[in-house]
């Protein structure tokens, strides 16, 4: 597309938009007046109008039903996670059976490798990308302590190439082949929280499991975000929140996808709970775990439905969108910030430092996350933008990431983020 910087093509971009009633859903924070430029999507997704009527009318569940709710409440507690394994699937490409929602990111992300990550004296490393998300590479460093090894020896990073900010697909393929036979696991984030490149999860996956090892995928900032086909890639495991792309709320409930042909089985060594009980037989309180011969096995507790809820009145409006849709403007708009800022930079005098985006420039390589490498500047240009109306997102040392977000975010927002940008500049 040939991108214009201006009002009107921003306007009649924002006019021929076949998703733009969405925005007219969620919530905006307000500053003088007006809607805020709400960039910060990858870190705290804006609220659904619906949220409060989903949550409410558990509350009034709760209220008229008591413990009776579990059976009689409109939506009943009981089953409550099972309505979302079918729009989940469609979401993260994978089958009904092979998802299920509970508890949050990192105690997912842990609770898989209890059954994922079986290192041995030969067999016990773990490769993963360079500065990954800190949660993750916490989990993996006390894991891997767990399990008795040393995490300097155990743990593998892949840096990309001197003077490049992202990651080839071909150095972590060659990574994977050198350490082909010490590896236990590949865990990598679906897409890089710092620079928001996406990785080819499925040739990934390809190299993992000819050298041996399992292969997992932190989806934070993928899901909702990338088309995924997860079950067809033949991921062993994933695990994602709910709280950015999928606008669920601070700190609700979390996702997990397993592939088909890890279920059913009980050779799998895995932390037990109650909800992961056959479902049939849940309720005689005998001894022995039976695991639902679904992703739901992993379950360890009964739903959180007041956050279940809210994550349901997300997930609706995801269903109705489709991400189809959502991929093909998410490219659209972040095209159109790519234009813009190659546009400032354009403008400044000689010798002026330069607005750089670190974030790959191939739109199938990328979400709709932007970062962008402030040269010379600190954390006054990030507080200047939010002074002026901007919530963006900073990461040290001069890192500020925008993500318009096709659900919420119009093309208008990204112009007039350019033209206040520019002032800066």
């Amino acid at each position: 597309m040939n991108y214009i910087n201006s009002s009107g093509f921003a306007h009649d971009l924002d006019l021929n938009d076949p998703l733009k009633h969405f925005r007219e859903k969620f919530y905006f924070p307000q500053m003088q007046g007006r809607d805020v430029i709400y960039f910060t999507g990858n870190s705290l997704g804006l609220q659904p109008k619906t949220t409060q009527d989903y949550v409410l009318n558990e509350l009034e569940d709760w209220a008229n039903f008591g413990v009776e709710g579990h059976f009689h409440a409109r939506k009943p507690w009981m089953p409550y996670h099972e309505q979302f394994a079918d729009p989940l699937a469609v979401l993260v490409g994978a089958l009904p059976e092979e998802v299920v929602v509970m508890n949050q990111l990192t105690v997912n992300l842990h609770l898989l490798m209890v059954s994922f990550y079986r290192p041995n004296a030969k067999r016990f490393k773990i490769l993963c990308e360079a500065r990954a998300f800190p949660s993750d590479q916490y989990a993996l460093e006390s894991q891997v302590k767990f399990h008795g090894f040393d995490p300097s020896e155990a743990i593998l990073e892949v840096f990309p190439r001197e003077g490049e900010h992202c990651l080839r697909t071909e150095d972590i393929q060659a990574a994977i082949d050198k350490n082909k036979d010490e590896l236990a696991l590949v865990l990598i984030g679906g897409v890089n929280y710092y620079t928001g490149q996406a990785f080819d999860m499925k040739a990934i996956a390809e190299a993992a499991h000819a050298a041996g090892s399992c292969v997992g995928f932190d989806l934070a900032h993928a899901t909702g975000n990338i088309e995924l086909q997860l079950h067809d890639w033949n991921v062993d495991f994933a695990c994602w929140c709910s709280y950015k792309y999928l606008n669920s709320g601070p700190g609700s409930v979390a996702g997990v996808f397993i592939h088909t042909k890890h279920l059913g089985r009980n050779d799998i060594p895995r932390f037990a709970g109650w909800w992961g009980h056959d479902k049939a037989s849940r309720f005689r309180m005998e001894k022995g775990f039976v695991p639902i011969p679904t992703a739901e096995a992993w379950q360890m507790s009964n739903a959180p439905v007041f956050s279940m809820a809210a994550h349901k009145a997300a997930i609706d409006i995801f269903s109705e969108a489709g991400m189809v849709n959502l991929v093909k403007k998410s490219r659209k708009l972040t095209g159109f910030l790519e234009f813009i800022l190659d546009d400032i930079n354009s403008k400044t005098k000689q010798g002026a430092q330069k607005l750089e985006i670190i974030t790959p420039r191939d739109e199938q390589q990328r979400g709709c996350q932007i970062s962008i490498l402030a040269h010379g500047r600190g954390k006054e240009l990030f507080d200047k933008l939010t002074e002026a109306g901007v919530i963006s997102d900073w990461r040290e040392p001069n890192v500020i990431r925008c993500a318009p977000v096709p659900l919420y975010n119009s093309y208008t927002d990204v112009f007039r983020f350019g033209q206040i940008l520019a002032q800066f500049c």
